[in-house]
């Protein structure tokens, strides 16, 4: 694993958690679609200017391989999670259900990408369902978000993965900052059509809303989505997917301390049996940091494009 990889999976496991953080931050002041609306359209403003400047131009494929990709990856994804942490459903819970993620891209991949899927694999989801089940009933118990709006954070980690799948078998060779400007632009409609047949499209007139809209600008879409997209081409979709499973921990302990979001003795037990289901420590070490007798060994299908 070279310094680039290392440096890519440490910054998208921080960006990343800084999403859920994020959502909580910036639902306090509007509703969740609004704030994506308003997020998206930055952000596609910033990154058409980017790509006109860079001579970056997507041809019609590209237009409409990113647009089916940023529906499930951004579009369903953050719709429906920011929706859920905006009804109560706490950051922290919020990320352990996005962590179950491997498993159901490793589902995924043995159906559509010929990748294996063995029984152990098989079993490892339901004890990680079980895991999440365990930190849900904690936070049901304390008074919570009701039961039906868990499902929320549910479908947002189904449309990821499958998002996640698609972008594997898609081949995607576009630059980045090409995807994702397709995809914000693609998001940025949709958010804002939503929030004009609410009626609540006009953003607040107040300096919280905005500090939440540049957090999940600068480091959501642009850190944690770019990055993410680099460490998926470059070293795969399982890798992408299993270095997701370290953001919960993350985003419970900064939960609890700009939120003051309570981190129960359920939720911690919760935590354990679905990194149990979800690392299988061997399976992490050999595909997030593969150390080999001889030294640092390089990922074993690069992918990287430009």
């Amino acid at each position: 694993m070279t310094r680039i990889d290392v440096t890519a999976a440490v910054s998208l496991v921080v960006l990343w958690s800084s999403g859920f953080i994020g959502a909580e931050l910036g639902t306090a002041y509007a509703s969740a679609h609004s704030l994506l609306a308003w997020r998206y359209l930055v952000a596609a403003v910033i990154l058409v200017a980017w790509c006109w400047y860079r001579g970056l131009r997507p041809t019609w494929q590209a237009i409409r391989r990113h647009t089916i990709i940023g529906f499930f990856a951004q579009f369903l994804y953050l719709g429906a999670l920011v929706t859920g942490v905006g009804l109560g459903v706490p950051a922290g819970t919020a990320a352990l259900v996005a962590a179950v993620q491997p498993l159901v891209v490793a589902a995924l991949s043995s159906r559509f990408l010929g990748e294996q899927f063995p029984m152990g694999r098989r079993i490892a989801l339901v004890v990680g369902f079980a895991g999440v089940f365990l930190v849900v009933a904690g936070d049901l118990g304390g008074g919570a978000a009701s039961w039906p709006v868990y499902l929320l954070p549910v479908a947002a980690m189904l449309a990821l993965s499958c998002g996640t799948v698609l972008e594997r078998r898609m081949a995607t060779t576009e630059p980045i900052a090409l995807a994702m400007c397709v995809q914000s632009v693609v998001s940025a409609v949709l958010f804002m059509a939503w929030s004009l047949l609410a009626g609540d499209a006009a953003p607040p007139v107040n300096s919280g809303f905005w500090t939440a809209v540049a957090w999940t600008v600068v480091l959501s879409t642009f850190g944690a989505y770019g990055t993410y997209l680099f460490v998926l081409r470059r070293s795969g979709a399982t890798r992408v997917s299993t270095l997701l499973y370290l953001t919960p921990a993350t985003t419970m302990v900064w939960a609890y301390l700009a939120f003051g979001d309570r981190i129960t003795w359920l939720a911690v037990v919760g935590l354990a049996v679905t990194a149990v289901a979800v690392i299988e420590w061997k399976f992490l070490l050999r595909t997030v940091f593969p150390v080999t007798a001889r030294g640092v060994s390089r990922p074993s299908r690069p992918v990287a494009r430009t």
